[in-house]
């Protein structure tokens, strides 16, 4: 797999023990790259039937990367292929093609231990998430948390047409989950903020519950555990900043994305402040 990912010191994934990084600042913000991750167990390996290429054309690379002036962060670095941290824990695993855009994920049935010790990951990340996120209520009694991943738009082939923009917007903000009356003074906010930011070529495309609306299983155990302090918000990439399909990233785009979410830390804060 020839990708900047690993030509690039700056974009090379972490150790392959590590489940999730996370980083800790001074901010009610918070952002989470929880498809970012690409590596799995070499018994996990051992049984998945899709090559390196296909895994990655579902993942969400480089959103790491998107995230990483936040000061609180929280980054998967295991595939969605061994477990999938945005989906509730009876289906973080794709057993079946139809729970995995159609792909036969696997060369045989996964023995119980395999699938044990994928589903202690998930169990683990949503213990850590919660202790996490009740450090930030504690010290900002509200935040709001960016839930940041990416998605594909030329699903028929590299040379496919591209999915038209009325069903596909730049960035997809995805609230369904959410009170959105209550949290509106902050989506708006953001809304605007990633409208008029000046991104290469031109303004972005952001529309709301477009192409997907934000029902990902993090966003709503957000909800459910901090229905009055945490506001998820769910934004979805379109690959602009990349080639779904060899997985070499635009470089420009992508440090131009990098700036975007940095830009609307302190929208975000002073939206925070003034609805207190």
């Amino acid at each position: 797999m020839n990708t900047a990912r690993q030509a690039d010191a700056d974009l090379t994934r972490p150790a392959l023990s590590e489940w999730w990084t996370q980083h800790r600042g001074q901010s009610p913000v918070v952002a989470t790259a929880i498809h970012n991750g690409h590596t799995m167990r070499d018994a996990v390996k051992r049984l998945c039937r899709l090559g390196e290429d296909e895994r990655l054309r579902e993942e969400d690379p480089f959103t790491e990367v998107i995230i990483r002036d936040v000061p609180n962060r929280i980054v998967v670095h295991r595939s969605r292929f061994e477990v999938d941290i945005n989906r509730p824990r009876d289906g973080a695993i794709y057993l079946r093609p139809e729970q995995a855009w159609g792909l036969d994920v696997w060369t045989e049935a996964l023995p119980g231990e395999i699938t044990e010790a994928s589903l202690a990951i998930h169990d683990e990340y949503y213990a850590m998430l919660k202790s996490y996120l009740s450090g930030i209520e504690r010290c900002h009694k509200r935040f709001v948390l960016l839930d940041v991943h990416s998605y594909n738009h030329r699903r028929g082939g590299p040379k496919a047409e591209r999915t038209s923009a009325a069903e596909a917007p730049d960035v997809n903000i995805g609230t369904i989950s959410m009170d959105r009356t209550k949290w509106a003074p902050v989506v708006d906010r953001f809304v605007e903020a990633v409208q008029s930011f000046d991104f290469p070529g031109g303004r972005l495309d952001v529309r709301e519950n477009i192409a997907f609306q934000g029902r990902g299983y993090q966003t709503r155990f957000i909800h459910e555990h901090f229905p009055d302090t945490g506001c998820a918000i769910a934004v979805e990439f379109k690959k602009i900043f990349m080639e779904e399909w060899t997985g070499e990233p635009c470089l420009e785009a992508l440090g131009a994305l990098r700036r975007l979410i940095a830009s609307t830390l302190p929208v975000l804060a002073n939206a925070l402040e003034s609805e207190r």
